[in-house]
């Protein structure tokens, strides 16, 4: 069976990734506006409702207008955008979160994808919380240091044109603390309040790791780094793009040092316990344009088309 599949928004950064993994599908047809028509209301509604499935690839208010021009009952619509990953009736595109998460996914034609860092934080917070180890009310904390990629077409043309030595050493950002990923980091976390975050870019294309720091004394009084690791094999046993790494400390790392880079051009997360005396670092890793951005998308069309998870889906197993 062939699907009609059109990306709304398929010049940015996360569309031009989608149409790399839709390319070479056999079971897909990929409906193609022209250029000059990218932006007609009329043209755009035609092909949206055309589709089995509609990525939206666009800013958040473009989105909406995109949501609001769709009447066919029967398109999918995926959307890349912070628009709907908090909305009570769209489902967020983690199929990892909690059971029972992939049949919402099969059901809905509204599916909200995850911000890249907010996807790392909640594989490693939402377990915890749900085994009781993690208070929801526990004050956390959190940084992410990422590619530039996720500053998205601007950004990369700002950090490949080279010559600004500005550019050259990690940037903090979002120090508002109003980082538009942390209502869903919140909500889908389980938590009663979103964490302190501090997002990083670093002059690197992609490749993104958030990284949470506990003290065991203030945790549930059975936590341990052990009850900790062990909660997350338990929770993502059966999963195909979720690699619990060893319980260590930095003896296992390359030169003691941990790679940000190591999960890109896959749809993999690799998550980390890293164990001192009473404390805790949490880490998980991820490619941003991958499991963070168009292969999360991707993998949610595959659960919602009902064929196979992986299909076009690099694990890097």
């Amino acid at each position: 069976m062939t699907f009609k599949v059109f990306v709304d928004g398929q010049e940015g950064t996360t569309g031009l990734r989608l149409l790399d993994y839709l390319a070479d599908r056999t079971d897909i047809e990929l409906l193609r506006i022209a250029e000059d028509k990218r932006k007609d209301p009329a043209e755009r509604a035609r092909f949206l409702n055309a589709a089995d499935v509609a990525f939206l690839c666009l800013p958040d208010v473009a989105s909406r207008e995109a949501v609001a021009l769709v009447d066919n009952p029967d398109t999918c619509i995926i959307d890349a955008s912070t628009a709907f990953r908090t909305s009570d009736d769209w489902v967020y595109g983690l199929p990892e979160l909690i059971k029972g998460q992939r049949e919402r996914l099969r059901a809905s034609k509204r599916i909200a994808v995850p911000g890249c860092h907010a996807s790392a934080f909640v594989l490693l917070v939402r377990p915890l919380i749900d085994a009781g180890l993690l208070p929801p009310d526990y004050p956390l904390s959190a940084f992410s240091l990422t590619g530039y990629s996720g500053g998205g077409k601007k950004m990369i043309a700002e950090y490949e044109a080279g010559g600004n030595d500005r550019l050259t050493s990690p940037r903090a950002y979002a120090l508002s603390l109003n980082h538009k990923h942390l209502p869903e980091m919140r909500a889908h976390g389980g938590l009663a309040d979103a964490p302190v975050f501090t997002p990083v870019v670093g002059n690197f294309l992609k490749g993104l790791s958030v990284t949470v720091p506990l003290h065991l004394s203030h945790l549930a009084s059975d936590a341990s780094a052990e009850a900790i690791h062990a909660a997350y094999r338990d929770h993502y046993a059966d999963e195909r793009f979720v690699r619990v790494m060893p319980l260590s400390d930095d003896t296992n790392l390359d030169g003691g040092f941990f790679d940000v880079q190591g999960c890109n051009d896959t749809n993999r997360v690799d998550l980390f316990v890293f164990a001192g005396e009473g404390r805790v670092v949490l880490s998980a890793r991820l490619d941003n344009l991958g499991k963070g951005a168009a292969g999360a998308a991707v993998q949610c069309m595959n659960i919602h088309l009902g064929g196979d998870e992986a299909q076009g889906l690099a694990s890097g197993l």
